[in-house]
């Protein structure tokens, strides 16, 4: 049989006399419950509630608050401040800081404060308090919430201590690399006859070690050896590059003190680890220094370096190019140029390494080969001790030096000077 329209399916539309009644929703005693929970909710809160007049008179106070402080209500209202309820410093705090801010604005926020509780001790808390005005908008007053601090305060100490930790192996980190960096370069630049030295190393970084070298140190026959480089990358692997590279070169000169011949011998050192996954390729300028009259001539090969300085005493300044010359340790037989530059006195010779020209500007440029030049005219004639010291505080004035710096120079002394 079909049911009539209008009567639902499966179901009678109509209750037999006298049938039991369901019972009411659950919803009908939501506001009874809902009433006696929010008064308990005040009361008992996981947090303090305060209300206080506009001087700071407790007017109402919850139980939680009660028992943090170990005081009783009938002590508190319409007898305390709520400032009396704070450490010392902390109520210096809220009445110099915090009320008169709530009083400008209306409401201050997670300020950290310390609550005195009833075994003399402090509870740090965080206070948040609104002004509620009354009807002709003077305030009416304040509420305050208080939240108990304690697992943030030793969150706090225990970041506190991680940085601290971190902070001091950080330094002791800095210590090894400094250390270690200074093992790689001459304690002090030796000083040929007649000549003046100078030497600068800027680290682009102090948590990692670069790759920069230098050295200067006497030959038999009256002639000195130097050189000056850049092993790619940084850290322990180019550390240990750098080592090899300088102790190489310095024992290398003195079998066969020949330039190009010196730096085939690095380039064959190197290129023994070719395949292996640390290799390390660099850049090197190595020159033999050799005494002629009045002066000295400089016998120089580059494999790769940026080329030497020159600044003559006559203040003209120019680059001594080795053009052509490979990178040292990625050719099993690398192209190597070499040239002879005379130095009279008066004369300074500079080396360098690309750290300095390619050191960024205010603009986001690069410094450069020709600005680099130019610096060095306006300070021509110079010495090695004054062109360094002007190279280092140039160093000062770039935006970006993500490169170490290594730098010498060399000036041969006016006729009569031996130092």
């Amino acid at each position: 049989m079909r049911p009539r329209l209008g009567w639902p399916l499966g179901r009678r539309s109509h209750r037999r006399r006298g049938a039991p009644q369901p019972p009411a929703p659950a919803t009908d005693l939501f506001p009874a419950l809902l009433e006696d929970d929010l008064a308990d909710l005040y009361d008992e809160a996981p947090c303090g509630f305060v209300s206080t007049l506009p001087d700071g008179t407790i007017a109402k106070i919850n139980t939680t608050l009660l028992v943090w402080t170990g005081l009783a209500r009938a002590d508190l209202i319409g007898r305390r401040r709520f400032a009396d309820l704070l450490a010392p410093g902390s109520r210096i705090l809220f009445e110099t800081r915090y009320a008169p801010l709530l009083r400008l604005q209306g409401e201050a926020k997670g300020v950290a404060l310390e609550l005195r509780t009833g075994d003399d001790t402090s509870l740090p808390v965080l206070i948040t308090s609104t002004v509620k005005p009354g009807h002709n908008g003077a305030p009416l007053l304040i509420r305050t919430t208080v939240f108990d601090a304690r697992e943030r305060r030793a969150y706090e100490n225990q970041l506190l201590q991680a940085r601290q930790a971190a902070d001091q192996e950080r330094d002791r980190l800095r210590l090894l690399v400094a250390g270690l960096q200074r093992s790689l370069l001459p304690v002090t630049l030796a000083v040929p006859p007649g000549m003046t030295t100078a030497s600068h190393y800027h680290m682009a970084s102090a948590d990692e070690v670069g790759g920069d070298f230098y050295d200067l140190f006497p030959l038999s026959g009256d002639r000195w050896g130097f050189f000056l480089g850049d092993v790619r990358g940084k850290g322990v692997v180019a550390a240990a590059v750098t080592a090899a590279a300088r102790y190489t070169l310095r024992a290398a000169a003195v079998y066969d003190s020949e330039p190009i011949a010196v730096l085939r011998n690095l380039n064959t050192v190197l290129y023994q680890d070719y395949a292996a996954p640390g290799h390390r390729h660099c850049t090197v300028i190595f020159g033999i220094l050799e005494r002629s009259d009045g002066g000295y001539t400089a016998t120089v090969a580059s494999g790769g370096h940026p080329p030497a300085l020159v600044a003559r005493a006559d203040g003209s300044v120019a680059y001594q190019p080795t053009d052509g010359g490979t990178l040292v340790g990625i050719l099993a037989e690398p192209r190597l140029v070499a040239r002879t530059i005379p130095l009279g006195p008066g004369d300074t010779l500079i080396l360098y390494s690309d750290g300095l020209t390619e050191a960024r500007t205010g603009t986001g440029a690069r410094y450069g080969d020709e600005t680099l030049r130019e610096f060095v005219a306006e300070q021509a004639p110079t010495s090695a001790p004054t062109v360094v010291e002007a190279l280092a505080g140039l160093l000062t004035t770039f935006a970006e030096v993500d490169d170490d710096v290594a730098m010498i120079a060399l000036t041969v002394n006016a006729a009569g000077r031996d130092r």
